[in-house]
């Protein structure tokens, strides 16, 4: 037995020898070096240099061991001491309404009003006749320096002689004659919905400000001149590189107006030409049946018959999470859903109502094993909704399946343990962080200082995250959102959340790259920068752990990394950037201006 032992070590070790002979699997990928790295691990929580190897992190630890990994075929990247940590994962944004991203007016970022309403002037002057010069959502009035919003003469003066339509959020939109005119404002042809305010002058005319909610901009944005197939691709792709220049490395659409199967082909095209530089799973939402009046009906008939789909299934050919179906929501009937405009009191909905649409909805989507997500922002509406959840469960467990409030802002410490209790999780979002001056006006500023209770939330246990919800709710970087959770202070510079309301940076960067791979199912393969993980990470323009707080807001990425790969260089790594193809149209606002205020491609 001995000899027989010794025969076959002997052949392994061989075998063994042969292979390494052949320089087959040794040399690592790409490798960075001398970098700052927080790895998310309690055993190695820091390193100076990692190595990727076919799309995932080969290994972790200082510079002279992991430079013994390469080979000739090795990748190197000198980081020169900047910090890296794991890639940003927004787990609820909306990346698929972005389609008509290029054609934009993007106001984030941007200093002044003055400026703001400058770059309205120079767009109109390029816009051809026949298209709108728009700015869609993304901005907040207290980011400017006036420290309010436009008036509609302003922007009226800015755009004489083409429709115009500035969104904020979801709250209000400005419109010039032309705009109105073309919308049938005052006129059948208008999608108002009862909330609907247009406001009038003293002598009854229409002066161009509506105040709406959501759906009502939503269909707004579908009667204005739409991109070609082209322009849409480039749109998107686009919109992710904006994504990419934060370190954001996955995102989670969170349902759009555009279903799956036919909403996603230019997420297919980029995908199937390894162009697809984030990960990207998604929440599906089937408006526009007409054979069902229940979305939700609309979304099991399309998921298990017209288009079959099983939750967790990937539709990216190379890449693993690449486009994935995680489910169903944000909204799962029209008929309960509670906005998130802080300009006016909350929205609060029937308790009979939301219990018979709970009770019939998800009560289907439990029975045919397919995750949810629902938004809700106000804690009444949350306490009438898990009313309606604990009866379910009683009689059709949940037994697991992941579900998740969306928003969920004024949520109560007793509402938190009864999520957590029925195996939930919560997905805040950072609009108080643009929007909390005006939850301000219109609540207190005491209770601001208590929204949302991130101390508690955090302290609870419960699965959490933080996210943009972009792109019109608010914006896609990242950082704003995290700079308020650690300073308490909104874009304008106001203390919004209580100083025991706050969080360490450590907490808070937890909050959008560990935090959300709950949602997404993935806690053993994302968040960390450890072996085994993806190779998804980015490199900062400013140390993170040391800046002072008030330039958090300001850091982006100068080297983004998804499966191992470059999707985005700046500064002395831009030769690294894959190139964008030409944003479409020539006149485009985003080639223009670019996406982000003074960060252009």
């Amino acid at each position: 037995m001995k000899k027989l032992i010794v025969i076959i070590t002997a052949i392994l070790f061989a075998i063994n020898v042969h292979a390494q002979s052949g320089d087959q699997l040794i040399g690592a990928d790409l490798i960075v070096f001398n970098a700052n790295i927080s790895t998310g691990s309690l055993t190695k929580p820091e390193a100076s240099a990692l190595a990727v190897k076919r799309g995932r992190i080969y290994a972790v630890g200082a510079d002279a061991e992991i430079l013994e990994l390469k080979d000739n075929n090795t990748k190197l990247i000198d980081a020169d001491g900047r910090r890296l940590i794991p890639g940003i994962n927004d787990a609820h944004t909306h990346i698929l309404n972005e389609r008509s991203y290029n054609y934009n007016v993007r106001w984030e970022g941007v200093p002044t009003l003055a400026r703001a309403l400058e770059m309205l002037s120079e767009q109109a002057k390029r816009t051809p006749e026949g298209h709108w010069v728009k700015v869609i959502g993304g901005w907040s009035p207290y980011q400017f320096e006036e420290n309010r919003l436009p008036t509609i003469e302003e922007i009226k003066k800015a755009v004489p002689d083409r429709p115009v339509i500035v969104q904020y959020a979801y709250n209000r939109a400005y419109l010039n004659e032309l705009a109105m005119e073309a919308f049938g404002v005052g006129t059948d042809r208008f999608p108002a919905s009862p909330d609907t305010v247009f406001e009038k002058d003293e002598n009854g005319n229409y002066t161009g400000l509506v105040h709406a909610y959501t759906f009502t901009f939503a269909s707004l944005e579908l009667m204005v001149p739409q991109p070609s197939e082209e322009e849409q691709l480039s749109s998107i792709a686009n919109a992710i590189n904006d994504m990419n220049r934060f370190g954001v490395t996955t995102a989670v659409d969170a349902a759009s107006i555009y279903g799956y199967p036919h909403g996603h082909v230019q997420i297919q095209q980029l995908a199937k030409e390894n162009r697809l530089n984030i990960r990207m799973p998604f929440i599906d939402l089937q408006f526009g049946d007409t054979n069902s009046a229940s979305l939700v009906d609309a979304e099991i008939n399309t998921v298990t018959r017209t288009s079959p789909i099983s939750p967790g299934e990937n539709l990216h050919p190379t890449m693993a999470h690449g486009h994935e179906y995680e489910g169903t929501g944000e909204i799962l009937r029209l008929e309960i859903h509670d906005h998130e405009n802080f300009d006016r009191p909350a929205v609060i909905i029937d308790e009979e109502i939301m219990h018979r649409y709970i009770r019939q909805d998800i009560t289907k989507l439990i029975e045919n094993g397919i995750p949810f997500r629902l938004h809700i922002s106000y804690n009444e509406n949350i306490t009438t909704f898990l009313d309606a959840l604990e009866a379910i469960n009683d009689k059709t467990p949940l037994d697991g399946l992941r579900w998740s409030i969306e928003h969920a802002e004024t949520i109560s410490p007793e509402n938190i343990a009864r999520v957590k209790e029925l195996g939930g999780g919560i997905a805040l979002d950072m609009k108080m962080a643009m929007h909390g001056d005006g939850f301000i006006k219109t609540y207190s500023v005491e209770k601001a200082l208590e929204t949302p209770r991130l101390r508690q939330l955090v302290d609870s246990g419960i699965p959490l995250a933080i996210t943009t919800d972009a792109f019109r709710a608010s914006s896609y970087n990242p950082w704003i959102g995290i700079s308020w959770m650690i300073t308490g202070k909104s874009v304008s510079g106001s203390e919004i959340l209580a100083k025991n309301n706050r969080l360490t940076r450590e907490e808070a960067l937890k909050l959008v790259t560990v935090g959300p791979t709950w949602f997404e199912n993935q806690e053993g393969e994302m968040g960390k920068i450890i072996p085994g993980h993806f190779a998804d990470f980015t490199l900062l323009n400013k140390d993170y752990f040391t800046i002072p707080d008030e330039e958090i807001k300001t850091i982006s990425s100068v080297l983004t990394v998804v499966n191992g790969r470059v999707v985005y260089g700046a500064e002395e790594y831009s030769e690294l950037s894959p190139k964008l193809p030409e944003t479409l149209p020539e006149w485009s606002a985003v080639k223009h201006f670019g996406g982000y205020y003074n960060m252009k491609y």
